[in-house]
């Protein structure tokens, strides 16, 4: 059985609500197994051990979330040169625009020689006050159908060993 292990961070549960609806979605594919785990836990073996990824984060000051960077700092050397040509996707929760973020994600994961099979999905929240971006996020059901759908491609794809 072919393993989907989805590492996120979430600080206001828009991206907790993403990569929930992209895990949900995978399971209902047979032949692989799906496993969210939060950036803060996932180490190096949780990545050799799983036959592709979804990333998923929040774009704060305009990169991804440090405690997703920390994911990537603690992860990249250890797993250099051992995980090349597996497929991936990401999706940023984003306040205003991603842009960065995508950008940022992206570049590690071609340093990690990763196959983006999927184009990086950005939800945007319109967060723009204090106020509002520190406020608890509801995700609408447009955009989870989007990450539903990332969880549900790369899930019956590593089933059906197309990635």
């Amino acid at each position: 059985m072919k393993k989907l292990l989805i590492v996120y961070y979430s600080f206001t549960g828009g991206t907790e609500q993403m990569a929930e609806a992209a895990a949900e979605a995978g399971r209902a594919e047979e032949g692989t197994e799906i496993r969210p785990m939060r950036a803060e836990d996932c180490q190096p073996e949780d990545m050799l051990a799983a036959d592709g990824y979804i990333f998923a984060t929040p774009e704060n000051l305009a990169a991804i979330a440090g405690v997703m960077k920390a994911f990537f700092d603690r992860c990249y050397y250890p797993l250099l040169g051992k995980i090349e040509g597996r497929p991936y996707a990401a999706m940023i929760c984003a306040g205003s625009d991603g842009e960065n973020a995508k950008t940022q994600l992206e570049r590690i994961a071609t340093g990690w020689r990763l196959k983006k099979v999927i184009d990086t999905l950005i939800v945007c929240t319109h967060a723009q006050t204090e106020e509002e971006i520190l406020a608890q996020k509801t995700i609408g059901p447009t955009d989870l159908a989007k990450c539903s759908e990332i969880g549900a491609t790369l899930s019956a794809g590593l089933a059906m060993g197309i990635f």
